[in-house]
């Protein structure tokens, strides 16, 4: 799924940039106000880690932007601030978790899965559509309760994508820049996005599961669970 960091600590930034990119999420990051408030006025994200002391401004204007604008995405602040204002505050202003520096990586990246889930998944673990099942936590595909599909990193972010909507149509420009972050329009065309498409569509084909990735021709992809 797609996070943004707000970190002013670039050493921190950076690690929690690798080990979240190794735990399958896309990332971006960025270390000051400015550049924050540049990206959610142009991006969606699945969840915003934010840190509230910033440079040039404040975290907590950040989350107050996002509330003007009717943002869904999830927000954890990490803050070296422990005092029970900051997070009461960060709360009412509508953060899902709070996080104290410093913490353990694992930690973080299980408090960011649980708000995904929470907020795109109602809390399940499992999402299924008769024998067809998700497995969030193993990250696995079953089909009439046989381990069937495993998938690439990329693959299994663009399948969670799909199925968080179910019937939407996603266009091919919306899927590029969900999973290639803020870089995927430097890419040549949509070859990325057609070959992810192909190999998911192919593997579930493989497991039997024919009807669930569906090609509007002109328009995009969507995930049909009927």
């Amino acid at each position: 799924m797609k996070t943004l960091i707000i970190e002013d600590n670039k050493d921190l930034l950076k690690l929690i940039i690798s080990y979240l990119t190794n735990e399958g999420y896309v990332c971006e990051g960025v270390e000051c106000f400015s550049e924050a408030m540049e990206k959610i006025h142009l991006y969606e994200y699945d969840c915003i880690l934010l840190d509230i002391s910033l440079p040039d401004g404040s975290g907590l204007d950040i989350l107050s932007e996002l509330n003007t604008m009717g943002k869904q995405d999830g927000v954890l602040i990490i803050s070296a601030k422990d005092s029970l204002d900051d997070r009461l505050v960060g709360l009412k202003l509508g953060a899902d978790d709070y996080l104290v520096k410093p913490f353990h990586l694992a930690e973080l990246s299980m408090r960011v899965f649980s708000i995904i889930r929470r907020k795109k998944f109602n809390r399940n673990n499992y999402i299924k559509y008769d024998d067809f099942c998700v497995d969030l936590t193993q990250r696995v595909v079953y089909y009439e309760d046989i381990e069937t599909v495993r998938l690439s990193p990329k693959e299994w972010q663009l399948l969670l994508y799909l199925i968080s909507s179910p019937r939407r149509i996603f266009t091919k420009d919306e899927i590029a820049e969900y999973l290639m972050g803020d870089h995927g329009y430097s890419f040549g065309g949509f070859d990325c996005v057609y070959a992810h498409i192909k190999n998911l569509k192919k593997k579930l084909k493989t497991a039997g599961c024919t009807e669930y990735i569906k090609t509007i021709h002109g328009m995009g992809y969507r995930f049909n669970p009927e």
